[in-house]
């Protein structure tokens, strides 16, 4: 809903500066550099000359480009090498809009301009958020019940010293009362290779789900007494050897607490450990990130893997599990992409604690035209494809907004169709454990600033039901 809210103040600001504002479509002619300037076969990078970064170091740019200062590249290869910069200091969250150029000085000697325009780091963030798994169950299962919503105030940094850290204090109120505090350095050394992060969290709630019947979430609510309550704290390494891969390792302490009441509804829930798990749980993960926009990718590949150890001080058996996300994008036409999307999870043993069984129908795991349903178990897989078109790439330029005087817009009719597999030992009255899920449908996406993403779709499964969907996320 946060996202609904912004959309509509950009709308209103865009309507109301229309005379001050030029409006840039892509475009899909050629632009010969070389020939342009009159260079040489190879030319050299003279100097990087860098122009907005008012709070970005300098050394956070160098970071990610391709080139540095006194080397060289062929000069048939400039264009390619311009939009390939331009599009890796995008993927960064610190820019609305980045443009390169080159200066030339002689035939094989140039100099590089970057000029950037930093988004707005330091801001106090309100958001209404529905604590369901997604707006459709909020609407119509829970009869748009207000007291299902939180509000949520972050005070956050997202480019804290103009070394890109992370900092921030969250206070949430509403169906869950929240504190957290966050803090991420992606570099500790002079070689840029190392990073560490921090993370501290408090829940509580007088409202939960306790069981899943018929593929249903059953909840339970005891006013004016928090029957779950959760401390989180985790410390992470990262290691980045290069532009595309990032190794992550987390230590992480959880802490569930739960009442007498839904110990009662289901023994289950934290199985031997009754009404109190403690757990530590040991994360690495491999992200290679070959993509050309991180936020919304349409051509590359990437791979990210997970293996997770967990382990309770006491009434919690031993559990591994090894989770994995493929996707691969290309544009197959002028104006024409394709995505396949393949995510899975397998976990030992597969006797959990009913609150460590999710798998499809929570969060962003989901085959989409289930997404009233939630389909508990132990290993699953998940195949997303979709077959998209470039309706609208522009970019909406002279706003007078300090710290979003660009807005890119992009939208994309599309038609998909998922399939999902969810294998369950202990499947209970499940219908929608081991066996084929299926859903297809069309639909269209909406891309613009600060990472917002919105996908309206309409899709049938194999249950015969049909439906429109919103979703605020990337598939």
């Amino acid at each position: 809903m946060k996202y609904l809210f912004a959309i509509f103040f950009v709308l209103v600001c865009v309507t109301a500066s229309a005379q001050f504002i030029s409006i840039e479509v892509k475009s899909d002619s050629t632009h010969n550099t070389k020939e342009a300037l009159k260079l040489g076969d190879r030319v050299r990078i003279n100097e990087i000359k860098l122009f907005g970064n008012k709070v970005t170091r300098r050394a956070i740019i160098l970071r990610e480009l391709s080139l540095l200062e006194g080397q060289t590249i062929q000069s048939d290869s400039l264009d390619i090498f311009l939009e390939l910069n331009r599009k890796r200091l995008m993927n960064l969250p610190l820019f609305t809009d980045v443009n390169l150029y080159l200066d030339k000085l002689d035939d094989s000697t140039v100099n590089w301009d970057i000029r950037v325009k930093e988004q707005w780091y330091l801001m106090p963030e309100v958001a209404f958020q529905l604590a369901d798994r997604n707006f459709n169950v909020w609407w119509t299962e829970q009869n748009r019940d207000i007291r299902r919503a939180n509000i949520r105030l972050t005070l956050k940094d997202r480019n804290f010293r103009g070394n890109m850290e992370s900092l921030a204090a969250t206070v949430q109120i509403g169906y869950t009362q929240k504190f957290a505090l966050d803090y991420f350095k992606p570099y500790v050394d002079r070689n840029q290779k190392h990073g560490v992060g921090a993370s501290f969290s408090l829940a509580r709630n007088e409202e939960t789900f306790f069981k899943t019947d018929s593929n249903k979430l059953k909840f339970v609510r005891v006013p004016k007494s928090y029957i779950t309550r959760q401390v989180e704290g985790a410390v992470s390494y990262v290691y980045r050897p290069g532009y595309s891969t990032r190794h992550l390792f987390e230590l992480r302490y959880k802490d569930w607490q739960i009442n007498d009441t839904i110990v009662k509804l289901n023994s289950d829930y934290l199985q031997d450990a009754e009404k109190r798990l403690k757990m530590l749980q040991l994360l690495y993960r491999l992200e290679i990130n070959k993509v050309d926009n991180w936020n919304y990718p349409m051509e590359g590949y990437k791979i990210i893997n997970y293996t997770v150890l967990r382990r309770g001080f006491e009434g919690m058996k031993f559990q591994a599990y090894v989770q994995t996300e493929s996707g691969y994008f290309k544009k197959f036409g002028k104006r024409w992409y394709t995505s396949n999307i393949l995510r899975g999870r397998l976990t030992t043993p597969e006797d959990q604690p009913y609150i460590l069984r999710n798998a499809l129908g929570t969060q962003s795991e989901y085959v989409r035209g289930y997404e009233y349903y939630v389909i508990d178990g132990s290993q699953y897989g998940l195949l997303r494809n979709n077959i998209k078109f470039e309706a609208l790439n522009i970019k909406i330029r002279d706003l007078p907004l300090k710290y979003l005087p660009v807005i890119p817009l992009r939208i994309y009719p599309k038609i998909y169709a998922d399939f999902g597999y969810v294998r369950n030992k202990f499947e209970g009255n499940s219908y929608l454990n081991n066996r084929w899920l299926g859903g297809y449908g069309a639909g269209v996406d909406i891309v613009t600033a600060y990472d917002l993403k919105i996908r309206v779709e309409y899709t049938w499964n194999h249950l015969g039901e049909k439906g429109l969907f919103l979703h605020l996320d990337a598939e």
